[in-house]
């Protein structure tokens, strides 16, 4: 498989890679999202533009796995990167899963470069009998030849070890002295969230820090009184207080306040 392109990462600020074809396709609408759109979640956006501002400075920095909750931002906050930092070098190839094994060649083609890649895994996690998880080991920590200094992989995921864990893995962990020593399953699911150096947690917000999204999206308007309520009923409903539900919200009702 051939993974070059003729694409032009001097102007091209993503593209997604799509394993059937073997090539990358240019993002032509990519998502506006901002950082300051993004609220309720100030640590973790401290805690990754800090990463981002090194790597692109060149500077030690790590591969980032963005875990918990679904609709708290995890997806967003990378987009919003990107939006930020293209202008200063920043590129973002998006990789499905599912392709994960024509990893290392998209990274061989981009190694010598001058842009720094961030290679966007989103929705990672593995089943049983799943082994495409493998290839990123050589990217993350480099296996014969060290894993190239302007590429980062970046990844969100539901689950924080990426593959499930089950009651008798944990039975074949033992107590020596004082120290836990995992069994060869625990050890091998906890190694590869391992190897991604900065993990941030994402969580269900709470009622003010939802209302606080809502309000910033509908902006200046007369009753927030019952904006909130209606928002409240809307979380209710789905089931779920989020950055997403709020941004549902605001896409059904937005015009009627």
């Amino acid at each position: 498989m051939n993974a070059s392109s003729p694409l032009d990462w001097r102007t091209l600020p993503a593209a997604i890679w799509r394993g059937r074809t073997a090539s990358l396709r240019p993002v032509q609408h990519p998502d506006p999202v901002r950082l300051d759109d993004l609220l309720g979640i100030d640590e973790q956006k401290r805690k990754i533009i800090q990463n981002t501002e090194r790597f692109l400075a060149g500077q030690p920095c790590n591969h980032v796995l963005l875990w918990g909750s679904r609709g708290t931002g995890k997806s967003s906050i990378v987009k919003a990167l990107l939006n930020a930092y293209a202008p200063r070098g920043l590129r973002v190839i998006e990789v499905d899963k599912d392709d994960l094994h024509d990893l290392p060649e998209i990274v061989d083609d981009i190694r010598d470069r001058s842009q720094r890649f961030i290679i966007y895994c989103d929705d990672l996690s593995f089943e049983d009998g799943e082994n495409q998880y493998k290839h990123l080991k050589s990217v993350l920590e480099g296996s014969l030849e060290l894993p190239p200094e302007n590429v980062r992989i970046y990844a969100t995921s539901n689950r924080r070890h990426l593959l499930p864990e089950y009651m008798k893995d944990n039975a074949q962990s033992q107590v020596v002295g004082r120290e836990i020593h995992h069994g060869d399953a625990v050890e091998e699911k906890i190694s590869l969230a391992d190897r991604f150096g900065l993990g941030l947690s994402f969580y269900p917000i709470s009622e003010p820090q939802f209302f606080e999204i809502v309000d910033h999206l509908f902006g200046e308007i007369e009753d927030r009184e019952q904006l909130h309520i209606r928002a409240r009923r809307f979380s209710i409903e789905k089931g779920v207080r989020s950055g997403r539900t709020a941004r549902q919200f605001y896409n059904q009702f937005v015009g009627e306040f």
